[in-house]
């Protein structure tokens, strides 16, 4: 009433411009209204966070690599069925023709094909093997199209934590490693499941007995407190990382895909963070000062050749302060090879200036070991007799370690070098030590840990379909501070962090915050077995991926990785959904949308030609 007659004033006042001017902001408000009903919950673009990292390329070296001729692209003008699941969804999506024609890998690796593994044509050119070259990357291209098959009798596997100490043997048919391990209990088969006792070479009471005699040896370790993040040197079967969950204690497994068959595929089957590397000719890929502390039970690593290089590589991304834990047998040993092993260790560690804080024998599992410390300063090395290895030189030295080699000297270290983290688990808010010291960084960051958990508490866990108690293997796909894997931190499962290498470098952030992750560029295959992850986590990864490779091969290498029944959890524009969505469902996957800007995808067990398992 007051608003009418107020109108009929100015009419009669012809106060015209008046009442275009309140008509005008009527319906800016009204459309403010609308707009802010549809987005309850901020996206990482909406907050204008500038770059606290200078984000420069990292480059990839040219190989003349092809993969198995029966991967070949098969891309034909065949239009898959895009009708859209609705079920559930709120929205629409608007799909996209795709024009692809799947079938299967072919070849006697074809189940558990790694695609920069198994390039075999690549590795038979290979001049050299005496540094483990053929056990790196050699990736093929263009990238292989092909979808791998199921093993025969492959099932959802065995949830968690009950695949702590069981999985099913259809769905990692690997016996071998049983067999050359049979004396040594790392796995056991037992009817139709192989069974992980906890035992290991160096286990022989057991690896939580061996996890206590670390600790009541260096009790400053303070498993879960001080120590959070670990790297495990030639793992086997991951007994020792995933005998300290209980303590709070990730750890990161790694192997070679060699002749133990398989070993970091179990590790993944059963839920404990573990991928496909080695130190050969190439950096880790990890960053500078992450890890809190590295362990080698009897790992098969020549740490003195090449001239030390495999040694300072555990030196280059062990935290300053942090410890090795050498677990062999030539500490104790008195032959002559083993003393002439023990001697050349003794040479290295000193020259890297790495000082020994135990070495002692455990009786009751006739295990020697000997725990050395990172120094937290250059000093050390700048007071020493002789300059070798020599300090690197930063103007020449790489940024990143993707397709880096291994460096010969030994890095500088860093100013923070003198701060460790907080003890877990406050380091996983606190600032972290190697955030980049910007007026704005912790601002950003703390902007970023919030928006994170509110993002995973208001709309991941309660308002899609997902049910996570299904989820342990997790990855976040372009992890940026690691928010994602802090807000699901209380969940019972893990998440690898991915830093792609065309985003700004995050990942010594991560490790501080207690997270683990790896540098990867998304145009090429991950270094992991099939079906090793039940979701994969994207946020507005594709708009700068897209520019450099195509988003049907990487959502080929996302079907190979993801389990049958897991799920793709993607944030991003509606331009980058619909393109997806039709590539997806051309896989015979469902998928979802929630609020105009959260793809939910959930692979099936389809493969072509109607074959479910070969």
């Amino acid at each position: 009433m007051v608003i009418s007659l107020s109108v009929h004033n100015l009419l009669k006042q012809r106060k015209y411009p008046f009442i275009l001017a309140f008509f005008l902001l009527l319906i800016f408000v009204t459309l403010l209204l609308i707009s802010n009903s549809h987005s309850p919950i901020s996206t990482t673009a909406d907050l204008g966070q500038p770059d606290p990292y200078s984000s420069k390329p990292f480059p990839s070296p040219p190989l003349e690599n092809t993969a198995p001729s029966d991967n070949d692209r098969n891309i034909i003008n065949t239009t898959t069925d895009t009708s859209t699941d609705t079920a559930g969804s709120i929205g629409s999506v608007d799909d996209e023709s795709v024009a692809v024609e799947w079938k299967v890998c072919e070849g006697s690796v074809a189940v558990d094909y790694i695609p920069c593994l198994d390039n075999t044509k690549a590795i038979m050119a290979l001049q050299s093997r005496r540094h483990m070259e053929h056990l790196e990357r050699h990736c093929p291209d263009p990238s292989p199209r092909c979808l791998v098959p199921l093993p025969q009798g492959y099932k959802i596997p065995v949830p968690w934590p009950k695949s702590r100490d069981m999985v099913r043997y259809d769905n990692v048919p690997h016996p071998k490693l049983v067999e050359y391990k049979k004396d040594q209990h790392w796995v056991v088969k037992s009817g139709d499941y192989f069974i992980f006792p906890g035992g290991g070479t160096q286990f022989k009471n057991g690896v939580g007995h061996y996890i206590d005699s670390i600790e009541k040896a260096l009790p400053i370790i303070e498993w879960g407190k001080k120590t959070r993040v670990i790297l495990d040197v030639g793992c086997g079967v991951a007994s020792f990382g995933g005998s300290l969950i209980d303590r709070d204690v990730i750890t990161m497994s790694f192997a070679p895909k060699d002749e133990h068959e398989a070993q970091i595929q179990f590790a993944l089957e059963w839920g404990i963070p573990a991928t496909l590397s080695v130190i050969g000719t190439q950096r880790l890929i990890f960053p500078d000062n992450a890890y809190d502390l590295i362990h080698c039970a009897r790992c098969r690593v020549h740490w003195d050749a090449d001239g030390g290089k495999p040694l300072m590589e555990l030196n280059r991304v062990l935290r300053p302060g942090g410890y090795f834990i050498w677990s062999a047998t030539p500490v104790y040993r008195k032959d002559e090879r083993d003393k002439n092993v023990w001697k050349s260790m003794v040479a290295l560690t000193e020259a890297v200036c790495w000082k020994v804080v135990v070495k002692t024998f455990f009786d009751t599992s006739h295990i020697g070991v000997v725990i050395y410390q990172k120094p937290v300063s250059s000093s050390c090395y700048e007071n020493r007799k002789e300059n070798n290895p020599p300090l690197c030189d930063h103007a020449s030295r790489p940024n990143s370690s993707w397709y880096a080699p291994l460096d010969g000297c030994l890095p500088r270290l860093p100013k923070y070098a003198l701060e460790w983290p907080s003890s877990w688990p406050d380091r996983l808010k606190s600032k972290p030590p190697s955030l980049i010291p910007e007026p704005d960084a912790v601002e950003i960051f703390n902007a970023d840990t919030r928006h994170c958990s509110a993002l995973v508490s208001d709309v991941y866990l309660g308002g899609l379909d997902i049910n996570w108690s299904s989820v342990r293997n997790v990855m976040d796909m372009k992890a940026g501070y690691g928010g994602f894997a802090a807000a699901l931190v209380n969940l019972p499962l893990w998440v690898m962090n991915v830093v792609p290498i065309h985003e700004t470098d995050t990942l010594s952030v991560i490790f501080d915050r207690g997270l683990i992750g790896v540098y990867h560029d998304w145009c090429e295959s991950l270094n992991t077995y099939p079906r090793t992850y039940d979701l994969l986590h994207s946020s507005f990864l594709f708009r700068n991926l897209t520019q450099r490779c195509d988003m049907i091969d990487v959502a080929v290498e996302m079907d190979r990785i993801l389990r049958p029944g897991g799920y793709l959890l993607v944030q991003d524009s509606m331009k980058i959904i619909n393109k997806l969505v039709s590539i997806l469902k051309s896989l015979h996957w469902s998928v979802n949308l929630h609020q105009e800007q959260f793809l939910v995808g959930k692979k099936d067990f389809w493969r072509p030609e109607g074959k479910a398992r070969i």
